[in-house]
């Protein structure tokens, strides 16, 4: 009964196609539930303003000292960066590996967080990575390098030095 209590017997939870405010409340205390006491390193929510998200899902978290932020009203790209790079993780990474458990998902965001803002090229900042160096001129007739990211998902390509 011990396990019971403490959440390990609970069935996962069932996808719901239209989910009321108290179904969400109940996955929020779920979700605190399994995270035991790493929970309490969380110190925002960052949600939508969808009815699902009731004062009891609020209170859920702000029960665990967890302070709940609500995106602006009607600001549909407050989320649109955090969309995106969810959209491109799954496009590009997730949807090709298959996640043997926390610690494998963990080492594959860590090291695909690595790829995306160190090498990959972004149209937002005329095709260059968030962690560019600075403008360097480089050798064009250089030995071009490749490095394998995520056991060969993803190959880099950059000049030698």
């Amino acid at each position: 009964m011990g396990n019971c209590a403490r959440g390990r017997d609970r069935q996962p939870p069932v996808l719901r196609q239209n989910p009321t405010g108290s179904w969400t409340a109940q996955q929020a205390r779920n979700l605190l539930m399994d995270l035991g006491e790493r929970a309490s390193r969380f110190q925002f929510l960052i949600r939508d303003r969808d009815g699902k998200f009731t004062t009891a899902f609020d209170g859920v978290f702000a029960g665990n000292g967890t302070r709940v932020i609500k995106t602006p009203v009607r600001s549909p790209k407050a989320n649109s960066f955090a969309e995106r790079f969810v959209g491109t993780l799954r496009r590009e990474c997730l949807d090709h590996v298959l996640i043997l458990g926390e610690k494998h998902l963990r080492n594959v965001l860590a090291e695909y967080a690595r790829h995306y803002n160190g090498h990959r090229p972004h149209q937002s900042l005329q095709q260059e990575s968030p962690q560019r160096q600075p403008a360097n001129p480089v050798d064009i007739t250089a030995r071009i390098e490749r490095r394998q990211v995520l056991g060969g998902l993803i190959s880099e390509y950059r000049r030698a030095a």
